[in-house]
């Protein structure tokens, strides 16, 4: 089967192409339809808000501990477990009826989040060298592209259907991509050893959990109130005992010595800075487009600087982001053995940088969304592949899967908390008493997510030109075999 494999790698990235298409696309699909969930389901903005929020926050949680498994177990064998409680949480959350069942069967597609890192780990054990780079990038490029098309794909759907439909709809890909590779992906020969480790992922669960809660919450409460400071004191203090307790367990599920090596810290670092800045600044478009549709005319004079377009349309801005990432992804793979990660990070970021600063000083007219949105996807594409390769450059086959779930984790986190930036923007500054966001609240959002941008390409250079293959050292230490034969 491997042998049969390495004739057909083209056919295996697409598949895990698909995969990562099917995982993304539910991540925003439901992005347009929060006011729908808010009126149909009869609750609160906030809890609305949790059915995107909470889809993330068990991605960030388990996806490191998954990706180990993959390691343990074998990465084929959790992606085909993954993809199948993806499409067990797509199907409830299509019957749900109530906002608790919605957010419940979010939470449990968001459990599918290592399917990106298991994807990677696939890519590094079953491709040749020289083809890693490529279809690294072509993976990282579908994150965006997902993105895109949820977007465009959700305002379609609910022009004509109900937000149900949203997710019977996205099931169909996620059990297309369940039965490819459940057939045609070979397992990986590459194992290490792990046992599950409950308490790092009970704390870790704690931290994150808190730290959302007050960023979706401080809105509403107050954002000096003691109920979101006590939120964040709560978030800092369990992420802290969260990395002591990584330090003390026998089985880590991430190991704080493969964390602190320079170039796993920083692009960790960078992934944050990434997802900051992209969520500060994509998830903002739409909002920005569809201000002033439907309004009387004594309301949409208030907001000149909307576009009142449809659902569609602010989808179709996007496009020229989607397109970008297609095409920039692979491309920055195969320019990475001539030119190196590092610059084409430099570049990407840099590139993330004026897109979003570029939107803080000229968003009314069409053509400039559509400038910055095509250079926010050039970076975008050229990061987010570059991260990619940065990893698995930097440690070994056998805790490929674990370190490339931590930077998947990084990036959520980061776009967490620049989704909830530019909701807590939008929602502090209203024009007058009519509720709608004021232009100050785009500006503002648009100028911190360029200015984190250019702050983090100080810790590019703070990655290694060369970085040293870093192993796994708790499981070094232990005299196991690392592989095993394929399945």
């Amino acid at each position: 089967m491997e042998a049969e494999q390495n004739r057909r790698p083209g056919l295996t990235l697409t598949i895990l192409a698909v995969a990562c298409v099917a995982y993304v696309l539910q991540q925003t699909l439901v992005v347009p339809a929060l006011p729908d969930f808010q009126t149909s389901l009869h609750t609160s903005e906030t809890w609305a808000a949790w059915v995107f929020t909470g889809f993330l926050l068990t991605s960030a949680v388990v996806t490191t501990p998954i990706g180990r498994l993959g390691d343990s177990f074998g990465k084929r064998r959790l992606l085909v477990i993954s993809l199948g409680i993806f499409a067990v949480g797509t199907v409830a959350a299509a019957l749900a009826n109530t906002i608790t069942l919605l957010i419940l069967a979010r939470a449990l597609q968001g459990a599918a989040g290592a399917i990106f890192p298991l994807s990677f780990g696939i890519i590094r054990d079953e491709f040749p060298r020289e083809r890693v780079g490529a279809a690294l990038g072509l993976l990282s490029a579908t994150f965006g592209v997902g993105a895109g098309l949820g977007l465009v794909l959700s305002g379609v759907i609910l022009q004509s259907l109900s937000w149900h439909w949203l997710f019977w709809f996205g099931a169909a890909p996620i059990v297309v991509a369940l039965v490819l590779v459940w057939r045609l992906i070979p397992e990986s020969p590459v194992r290490t050893p792990s046992r599950f480790d409950v308490w790092g992922v009970l704390t870790l669960s704690a931290g994150l959990g808190s730290l959302l809660v007050g960023l979706s919450e401080g809105g509403s409460w107050g954002w000096l109130s003691a109920a979101t400071l006590g939120c964040f004191v709560a978030a800092a203090v369990i992420l802290v005992l969260w990395g002591w307790v990584e330090t003390k367990v026998a089985d880590p599920m991430m190991d704080m010595r493969i964390m602190r090596e320079r170039a796993v810290l920083w692009t960790n670092v960078l992934a944050v800075v990434v997802g900051f800045s992209m969520y500060g600044t994509y998830l903002l478009i739409p909002t920005l487009v569809q201000l002033g549709r439907g309004l009387p005319p004594s309301l949409a004079a208030q907001v000149p600087y909307g576009f009142a377009g449809s659902v569609i349309t602010a989808g179709l801005y996007l496009t020229p982001a989607t397109v970008m990432m297609l095409i920039i992804g692979p491309l920055g793979g195969a320019m990475e053995p001539r030119v190196g990660a590092r610059w084409l990070t430099f570049v990407g970021l840099l590139s993330i940088g004026v897109a979003a600063l570029m939107l803080a000083v000229a968003h009314t007219q069409p053509w400039q969304l559509i400038i910055a949105i095509s250079i926010l996807g050039i970076g975008v594409g050229l990061v987010y592949s570059m991260l990619a390769k940065l990893i698995v450059d930097a440690v070994a086959p056998q805790v490929t899967g674990v370190a490339m779930g931590m930077n998947t984790v990084m990036r959520t986190v980061g776009g967490t908390i620049g989704a909830q930036m530019s909701a807590a923007f939008l929602t502090s500054f209203t024009v007058g008493q009519t509720g709608l966001p004021a232009e100050r609240g785009f500006t503002l959002t648009f100028l911190v997510a360029g200015i984190v941008a250019i702050i983090g390409l100080g810790a590019v250079f703070l990655i290694p030109r060369t970085a040293p293959v870093v192993a796994d050292p708790v499981r070094d230490a232990i005299p196991r075999a690392e592989t095993a034969s394929s399945t």
